[in-house]
């Protein structure tokens, strides 16, 4: 196997991988929503503002970057995209668990992986073996742009996100002991 063709194999392992793992979280919310009112109330408890809407946002955001990440389209935006899902989820119920995803509560060391990879990851072209390339789309896949990118969307659109929506909620004495 040659050097590209490795790189290619690579790039579409891991773009395969962690799309499919925003599918599958996506279809397993569209089937929460679809069947009432739990998942919205759950964001709302997490001190989400509309959980409606937060339910349908992180569901079809879910479902948009898994299918663009496993086809290789508009990769660096569709992996920025995917960071800043899982960048909300840890900041507003997996970081007070701790590190470890096995704790009470679960911790963010699986939000957070899932987050570095998909920053780390949109630095690099999605390869040859993908919709971006099939169309020609070179917009921005030069390590020095996309990086940016993909890191502005997860971080920053987070924290826009949390300032207009998270109004985390208020600690009550049991929480403090």
């Amino acid at each position: 196997m040659n050097d590209l063709d490795a790189f290619n194999l690579g790039t579409l392992i891991a773009r395969v991988w962690i799309g499919g793992i925003f599918l599958a979280h996506g279809f397993r919310h569209l089937k929460a929503i679809q069947s009432g009112p739990g998942m919205a109330n759950w964001f709302e408890s997490l001190g989400l503002r509309n959980g409606k809407l937060q339910a349908m946002n992180v569901t079809y955001l879910e479902l948009a970057a898994g299918a663009a990440l496993v086809v290789g389209f508009l990769t660096p935006l569709a992996y920025g995209g995917a960071a800043s899902i899982v960048l909300v989820a840890l900041v507003t119920n997996h970081w007070k668990n701790g590190f470890w995803s096995f704790a009470p509560g679960e911790g963010w060391e699986y939000t957070g992986t899932l987050t570095a990879l998909c920053i780390a990851l949109a630095t690099f072209s999605p390869g040859e073996w993908s919709l971006d390339d099939a169309f020609g789309l070179e917009f921005p896949f030069e390590p020095g742009t996309a990086l940016p990118i993909a890191a502005a969307i997860g971080i920053l659109g987070t924290a826009v996100f949390l300032a207009i929506f998270w109004r985390p909620p208020a600690k009550t004495e049991s929480d403090a002991q």
